[in-house]
């Protein structure tokens, strides 16, 4: 991986980490305190609504200036969404990018390819060996949006899992420190910038 980080350092272009993820109405069951004696209950409508979403964690080469892009629909993750988000990303981020995603098929379309190419000139994409999620910064985005924002969250519609979410991102947005942390924890980055 530290080829791309040498790079993107050649050509000043920002590092942008993406991945995908589901959220839906059943709430994600976690640990949680209560009285002795007095059984947390989840109530919820067994729903199978759900929001997908694009997440993409930006930074420089050494792993500052962190950033965080969300994408939220109601329809599965397509090629035309990632087509589409990649569109959002160039108008986004301003100069040459360097992304790095997982194997999904839509990442593998010809469409998705086709818009790769054509945009060669400020966009380059590496992709992440397979089975290795966890050198993916936007898994532990993933995991802590459901281990913390959704986390026994009961809804009544999956209007309120997107206004959770949408909080999720800002808190997280706000929080340097936790995109950061992230970054660190993927072992593409250590106390001075990615790791060779």
């Amino acid at each position: 991986m530290a080829q791309y980080k040498k790079g993107a350092q050649d050509r000043s272009a920002v590092l942008v980490f993406l991945d995908e993820a589901g959220f839906s109405e059943r709430p994600p069951v976690r640990r949680t305190w209560a009285k002795r004696g007095v059984t947390p209950i989840i109530r919820h409508h067994f729903n199978w609504s759900r929001i997908n979403t694009i997440g993409a964690i930006t930074c420089k080469p050494d792993g500052s200036n962190p950033g965080l892009l969300l994408h939220l629909q109601r329809t599965s993750i397509s090629k035309e969404s990632i087509v589409a988000f990649l569109e959002a990303l160039h108008k986004e981020v301003a100069g040459q990018i360097v992304l790095l995603w997982d194997g999904l098929p839509a990442h593998k379309s010809i469409v998705v390819k086709e818009h790769i190419l054509t945009n060669k000139d400020w966009l380059t994409v590496e992709r992440f060996p397979a089975y290795a999620p966890e050198i993916n910064p936007v898994e532990y985005l993933w995991a802590a949006f459901k281990n913390k924002d959704v986390a026994n969250f009961c809804c009544d519609s999956i209007d309120q899992v997107q206004c959770k979410l949408i909080l999720a991102a800002e808190r997280v947005q706000n929080t340097k420190t936790l995109l950061t942390g992230f970054l660190r924890k993927s072992g593409l980055f250590g106390d001075t910038g990615f790791v060779t």
